[in-house]
């Protein structure tokens, strides 16, 4: 049987759900009726542009569980487990600095410094380079399936806006 339903402006708990991890980390959503559906990957709907609003709860199957309209619905303790289960798995990091690209046609090879450490990233195609929000925000997708954020491009420094240009 699988549970389907919306949350209000209500919190879960007062729908009588629960959502908890097991002794082995995984999330758990207990239903109303007492149902517990094991391994729940929450998903945004509209993860870059509205990352607080659309959640869908989704069980191992695929198939959703739950949605949530505002992820601030949820209990603070409820709240707590998705944002860390949502962190683990969008994990983008943000490019501060381009030091190096291998080539200016692709495939190329970047070296970069992000707000996690220095990296490197495979770049198959100016394709992969998606503009967000206007023209300064962008979204680099890299070869190994890897997503990078530019918060924006006129923050960074001259010689990384030089690099980046030849390939926009």
């Amino acid at each position: 049987m699988t549970l389907h339903t919306s949350l209000s402006t209500a919190s879960a708990l007062a729908t009588g759900w629960d959502l908890h991890r097991n002794p082995h980390g995984r999330l758990v959503l207990r239903a109303a009726d007492g149902t517990a559906h094991v391994g729940v990957t929450p998903v945004r709907a509209f993860p870059i542009a509205a990352p607080g609003e659309g959640l869908s709860l989704v069980g191992p199957d695929g198939h959703e569980l739950a949605w949530v309209s505002r992820l601030e619905q949820l209990a603070p303790a409820m709240r707590a487990l998705v944002e860390e289960e949502l962190a683990a798995r969008e994990f983008v990091p943000t490019i501060t600095r381009i030091r190096s690209v291998s080539s200016f046609s692709t495939p190329s090879t970047w070296e970069v410094d992000t707000d996690r450490g220095a990296t490197q990233l495979v770049l198959k195609g100016e394709e992969d380079i998606r503009r967000l929000e206007g023209r300064t925000k962008l979204l680099i997708a890299a070869s190994d399936g890897l997503q990078f954020h530019v918060p924006d491009v006129t923050a960074l420094d001259r010689a990384s806006r030089k690099l980046l240009e030849r390939f926009l």
